[in-house]
Parts: structure tokens; C-alpha cells; sequence
């Protein structure tokens, strides 16, 4: 039987990373974005004392979530009257989302131009049509539109001036818009926006859902924790399908989840973590010959040689570095290089882009 989907894109990069971990200082893997540093005492705890749970969760998660994680919404976004629903992560939420609306055979998908593949795999395993482009009021069948601010891979933020016109004419037409915001806490030279803010919707989410995780901004990766919000018909809906296909968050991830987005203190502590490691990856590229585009947030540098991506990603792998071509993304002139690994790791990787 042949798949529907292409060959998982990182599965490609294994004669690479051979070729990196040849380095006689080892890999510095800055190819994935996956959290190394340690998940916050607040959230360990928490997770210890939840640790006897014998029943099942709810579909709906506990009612103690739902205030911590839209207490969280107001004070980072404004939006106060949001619907609710966890998320086992985020990625399952964005493969399946299309699925949970009902989107087929009949309907187009439109993603960003240059996207996380997630994007585009969820609307397959739908049965949809997908359109990549940033020029979202062209497609003109659209059922479906997915945002992310800040981007990945590029570190790309849309303004509140370009959400608010793509949610009015989204409107106009009953088009679905989802807004992928799971790096919205990192902005470095430009504030990201959240499509449930006041600024981008005047008050009214109907039409419009945003996707969260802890992943990222908790060094949660591992707990799999992720929420959508917004538009309270939708999020229903999506709860009655969720219950029937038994997609429960763990009971002890949601009291870690409770008490992740209680606390604001950590947060800026792994801020500065990731603030610190750009600011010695970026100049040490830039030093090494590479440009750095779009990268005003988010936790990547989105950077190019002027080169096909492959040949660039080679050039790391040859100074046992290894980073993820543009192509996986639908851009072959960058790479985009993760600031998640260790201090130690970053310095490696400054030594050998400057030696």
C-alpha cells in the first residue's frame, strides 16, 4: 500500500548527522528545536504530588486548567471570553485539526508560504487541497487558513495591521483561521501578536483559533502539553469529536500545565537562556559569511549562504554541526538553525564558525 505522505523529512538528514558526529568534539545538533534545559521545580512538583491518578481526565480538561490557561490568555493577549480545550501538544492539534473541522475532499487548505510541514500533512491526511502562499485573500475556495506568528522556521512576525485584514476578510467569506502561536512568547526585535488580541478581532472570536504549547517556553517538550482557544462554537465542536476519539490530556500533565501557566517568573528565565545563545550564534554567522532574514522572534535563525540548502547543510555537517535544510520548509536558499542546545554546545558551534 503506498503512503499519502511524504518520507518524514528529518528521517533524510541521517547521512548527515553521521557526518557531523564524526567531529572529533561531537555533534552540535541544532537541527530540531527540542528543549534541553531543565523543566522548571514549579512544574516538577506539581506533576510529583498529581502523580496518583487513577481515573480517567476529561476531554474538556479540569476546570482549574481552564483558569489558569485563560487567566494566562488575558494577561498575555487581552482576549478574555475565549473557548478552551487541551491538547495532547500542539503538533497533534495542528495534524488533526483539519480532520476535527470536517475538512474534505471538497475544500482547500491555505498555509504560509514558507511552513512548518505539519501544515500541509494535516490538511493531506484530510483529504484537502493545500495552497502555500502568504497572499492568503487570492485562494479563492479557501475553508481553511493557517497563520504562525512568530514563524517557523523564519522568525517572521505578522503585524496587527496584516492579522486584522486577514480575520475581516476571512469573516466575509466563513473561512476558519488558525493562528500557530507557540513561540508568541519570544519576540526579540519585534513583539509578537496573538490573532485572539481585541487589537486584531475588536472583541469578537468568532471564525478565529489560536494553537498553544508549553513546549517551548516551559522546557515541557516532554510532557506534551498544548491548548487551543478562541472561537467558543468551534471549540465544541472540537470537544464532542475530541471525547469520541478519547484524545485525553494525562491527568498529572494538567496539574504541570496548571502550574506552568500560573507562573510568569520562569518564563523570563528561559527567555534570557535563548537570548543570550542568539546573540553568540548570530554575530558568529554573520562573521562566517551568512545573512540572517526574518529572525525578529522566535526560536531560530533563518539564515543563508546564498546557496542551495542542501549544500549549506552539508557545510555545517562538515564542522560537525548540524542544522535543517530550507527545503523541508519550501525554501531551498536557508537553513534554519535552533537555539536549543546547551551554552556549552553554542560555544562549540561559535568556535567552529569562527575558526
Amino acid at each position: 500500500m503506498t503512503s499519502r505522505l511524504p518520507e518524514f523529512p528529518w528521517d533524510t538528514l541521517a547521512p548527515l548527522a553521521d557526518r557531523a558526529r564524526e567531529h572529533p568534539d561531537g555533534v552540535v545538533d541544532l537541527s530540531v528545536g527540542t528543549p534541553v534545559d531543565p523543566t522548571p521545580d514549579v512544574v516538577q512538583r506539581a506533576l510529583g504530588e498529581a502523580s496518583d491518578s487513577p481515573g480517567y481526565p476529561t476531554t474538556a480538561g479540569l476546570p482549574e486548567l481552564r483558569d489558569a490557561c485563560t487567566q494566562w490568555l488575558a494577561r498575555r493577549t487581552g482576549a478574555t471570553d475565549a473557548g478552551f480545550l487541551p491538547t495532547i501538544g500542539s503538533k497533534e492539534m495542528v495534524a488533526w485539526l483539519p480532520t476535527g473541522l470536517n475538512i474534505g475532499p471538497s475544500d482547500t487548505v491555505v498555509i504560509p508560504q514558507v511552513a512548518y510541514p505539519t501544515y500541509a500533512v494535516g490538511a493531506t491526511v484530510a483529504g484537502a487541497r493545500v495552497v502555500a502562499t502568504d497572499d492568503v485573500e487570492s485562494v479563492d475556495d479557501a475553508s481553511m487558513v493557517w497563520l504562525n506568528s512568530p514563524g517557523n522556521p523564519t522568525g517572521a512576525v505578522l503585524s496587527v495591521e496584516r492579522l486584522s485584514q486577514i480575520v475581516a476578510w476571512a469573516r466575509e467569506r466563513d473561512i476558519v483561521v488558525v493562528s500557530d502561536e507557540c513561540y508568541l512568547e519570544l519576540g526579540w526585535e519585534q513583539e509578537p501578536v496573538s490573532v485572539l488580541d481585541p487589537r486584531v478581532n475588536g472583541g469578537d472570536l468568532s471564525h478565529v483559533l489560536a494553537v498553544h504549547s508549553l513546549s517551548k517556553r516551559s522546557s515541557m517538550a516532554g510532557y506534551r502539553f498544548g491548548f487551543v482557544a478562541g472561537d467558543r462554537r468551534i471549540i465544541d465542536d472540537l470537544l464532542s469529536v475530541r471525547k469520541h476519539l478519547g484524545m485525553m490530556v494525562p491527568g498529572p500533565i494538567q496539574r504541570a500545565a496548571i502550574a506552568a501557566y500560573s507562573d510568569d517568573e520562569h518564563v523570563q528565565v528561559q527567555r534570557d537562556r535563548y537570548r543570550t545563545r542568539r546573540d553568540h550564534l548570530w554575530p558568529a554567522l554573520e562573521s562566517a559569511g551568512f545573512s540572517i532574514d526574518h529572525s525578529v522572534a522566535g526560536l531560530y535563525l533563518w539564515a543563508t549562504l546564498g546557496r542551495d540548502s542542501w549544500e549549506t547543510t552539508r557545510w555545517f555537517a562538515e564542522r560537525g554541526i548540524l542544522v535543517t535544510p530550507g527545503d523541508f520548509y519550501g525554501d531551498n536558499d536557508h537553513v534554519r538553525i535552533a537555539l536549543t542546545v546547551t551554552d556549552e554546545r553554542v560555544n562549540a558551534a561559535v568556535s567552529r564558525l569562527l575558526g
